[in-house]
Formats: structure tokens, C-alpha cells, sequence
């Protein structure tokens, strides 16, 4: 990946002067150059083991963790089952570590090592060089939760879910969610040792307050209000609906908005605040 982007000269200069005359755009979106640095990006990640145990292994085996906690929860009078708890914290670990853990320690190593730099001064714009970045982790993440919910509802026995749209809206709306969380913590994240504590103060709040180990319907209804609107409650909210179809019209709507909200405000700092070069 690092030979994609070119060297960075004159010609890098004018492109970049260019670019800021423009918004930040000075082509329109190449899904061929798309490819091209998502496949150096895949590469990169395959040759990183602990990423990919990241990626592929530590949501999987998490998934039992949930399963544990599930297991001593009192679900009476809630409407859940140990499956339609368990499987959507299974996604929801796959969005936390394979999408949003992985990419900010992605973006920052990438901008330690003057790759995005490079890419800068080249054809493509900032949207295709984050996209692209986040496309490997995103496309395993969604391979990942196919498998985890198809094997987990067989083992289960949960069966098909009676909303698939909510399903599908919670996958898909996490998955760029936790991608643009990512870049935006990427922009406050200065080293890339300090990649493995970033994402820590968004992953803690998480776990306690999003339902993946212990659903919202145990908690309080004050505090379970408030804790839904913590970035991932309302994809737990739409996953889980999929299959108690609990959510009302309102509690959709109001789930679908608040996971776009967090997805602008992510995609705002990332346009005033990411650094495409190291911070001196």
C-alpha cells in the first residue's frame, strides 16, 4: 500500500492546493482505485497476526463470554431468550473488534507511516483513501456476523428472524457507524501504541450500557432509556427487534436516527479534525 499513493513533490503540492480549493475532492469516486487500495490494505492486514486474531478470533471467542452472562441473566418478563440475547452481542462484537478496534489502530499506523501522505498527493480523494482502508475490516466483519448469527440460530434454536429489514438496517447501519467512530477517533489518537487505548472509553461504555452482555430490558427503565442512546444501543435495539420484533414504529425510527446521528457526528469530526500526517 505504501508504493499506491506515489512521491510526494510538486506535483503533490499542486494536487494538494487543489484539493483544498475544492472541499477536499479532485475527482469523482474510482471504484477501480477503490479496489485497488482496499486490496493493498487486505494484504497489509493478512500479514499482521494479531490483527487478524483481533479481527477473526477474539469476537468469536467473546461470544461465549456473552453466552456466560446471558446464561446467570434473569430474563423473566423481558421477552428474550438466551439466543436473541446472544446473537446480536455476537455482532456486536464483531462491529467493537474487527470494524472499530482494528481501523483505528488502521488509520493511525497508516498515517504514522506517511501513507495516507502519499495518497493525498495522488488521484484519489479523502473519501475513497478512508473508505478503502475500512473496507477489508468491514467486508470480514460482515462475513463474520453471516456466520455467527446463521451458526448461532441453528445452535440456538432461534430460528429465522420475522424482521429481516431490521436485521439487515442494524448490520449495515453498524458497520458504517463504527467505521466513521473509527477515523473519528483516528484524528485524537496521536501514536499507534495509543491506538490500543483510544477506542477503550467507546468499547467500556459499551459493554455496560449498549445490551450486548446483559440486555437494556434487565436494567432500570430511567437508566435504560438513557443508555440507549449510547452508540451501539440502537443497533443492539434493531438486531434484537429483529427477532422479538419488541421495537414500535417510534422505537425504529428513533433507533434508526440515533445511529445516524452518531454516524455525522463521527463523519463531522473526521472532516474538521483527522490529520493525514504524523502529529509533530
Amino acid at each position: 500500500m505504501t508504493d499506491t499513493g506515489g512521491s510526494a513533490g510538486a506535483g503533490g503540492a499542486t494536487a494538494t492546493g487543489a484539493r483544498a480549493a475544492s472541499g477536499g475532492r479532485v475527482s469523482r469516486l474510482s471504484m477501480r482505485r477503490v479496489r485497488a487500495l482496499a486490496r493493498a490494505e487486505l494484504t497489509l492486514l493478512l500479514r499482521n497476526k494479531s490483527a487478524l486474531f483481533v479481527v477473526l478470533l477474539l469476537p468469536v471467542m467473546l461470544t461465549f463470554s456473552i453466552k456466560s452472562a446471558a446464561d446467570q441473566a434473569d430474563l423473566s418478563g423481558t421477552g428474550l431468550s438466551l439466543g436473541t440475547v446472544v446473537l446480536p452481542g455476537a455482532v456486536g462484537m464483531v462491529l467493537l473488534f474487527a470494524v472499530y478496534s482494528t481501523l483505528v489502530g488502521v488509520y493511525v499506523a497508516r498515517r504514522e507511516e506517511l501513507v495516507l501522505k502519499r495518497l493525498r498527493t495522488g488521484e484519489a480523494d479523502d473519501l475513497e483513501i478512508l473508505g478503502a482502508g475500512a473496507l477489508p475490516s468491514a467486508v470480514i466483519g460482515l462475513a463474520q456476523a453471516v456466520l455467527l448469527l446463521a451458526g448461532g440460530a441453528v445452535l440456538l434454536d432461534v430460528g429465522a428472524p420475522q424482521r429481516p429489514d431490521l436485521l439487515v438496517a442494524g448490520v449495515v447501519l453498524g458497520l458504517v457507524m463504527t467505521a466513521s467512530l473509527a477515523a473519528a477517533s483516528a484524528a485524537f489518537t496521536r501514536t499507534t501504541e495509543l491506538a490500543q487505548l483510544t477506542p477503550m472509553p467507546l468499547m467500556l461504555a459499551t459493554f455496560a450500557g449498549s445490551g450486548i452482555f446483559v440486555p437494556l430490558e434487565v436494567y432500570p427503565d430511567r437508566v435504560a432509556e438513557v443508555c440507549r442512546y449510547l452508540p451501539m444501543s440502537p443497533v443492539m435495539d434493531l438486531l434484537r427487534s429483529a427477532w422479538t420484533q419488541q421495537l414500535s414504529g417510534t422505537g425504529t425510527l428513533r433507533a434508526l436516527a440515533v445511529a445516524v446521528a452518531w454516524t455525522l457526528l463521527g463523519a463531522s469530526v473526521v472532516r474538521k479534525r483527522f490529520r493525514w500526517e504524523p502529529r509533530r
